[in-house]
């Protein structure tokens, strides 16, 4: 399964730190990066997302939705796995629910928060030689054999404002 990391956009200030909203920048960065995805995944005949799943806080959700504005059939949910302060233990669990109750899903996306972002990265990974920390919008796409430690291989990662792929 390929499992796309995407961390939120850049976010302003609230009273509360769930209620953080993507600031201009942040949604221009997503937006913008969305498209470059789509033609990284196009390009490198990588299957488009099918399922963006995001942390139930608003400036994860407000990423998840402009994800799914440009992959349109993808379906969007909520994954409570997804917010500040989860583990990779959580995620690795949802992963194995959702491959085991959907098991055709090819590609999911995963948006949520620092520092689980680049935990899972490097969770999945082994470790995280070659991929930078995740700035707000920055992705890392991974092909997982099963959602568990060290089972995973980099295909890229984006960074904004450019959005260009590197391995």
């Amino acid at each position: 399964m390929i499992v796309t990391i995407w961390r939120h956009g850049e976010a302003g200030r609230a009273q509360s730190d769930r209620l953080r909203e993507l600031n201009g920048t942040g949604m221009d960065d997503v937006g913008f990066g969305c498209h470059q995805f789509h033609d990284v995944c196009h390009t490198r005949k990588i299957p488009a997302p099918e399922l963006v799943l995001h942390s139930p806080w608003v400036r994860t959700t407000q990423t998840a939705d402009i994800v799914s504005s440009v992959f349109t059939h993808a379906l969007q949910r909520e994954l409570v796995a997804l917010h500040p302060g989860s583990d990779m233990q959580a995620v690795d669990a949802a992963l194995i629910d959702l491959t085991t109750a959907e098991p055709e899903l090819r590609h999911v996306v995963l948006v949520s928060h620092q520092p689980l972002v680049s935990c899972l990265v490097a969770h999945y990974l082994g470790e995280n030689d070659g991929v930078p920390s995740l700035s707000p919008g920055a992705l890392v796409t991974l092909d997982l054999d099963v959602p568990a430690p060290a089972c995973g291989r980099l295909l890229f990662w984006a960074l904004p404002p450019e959005y260009d792929a590197s391995i």
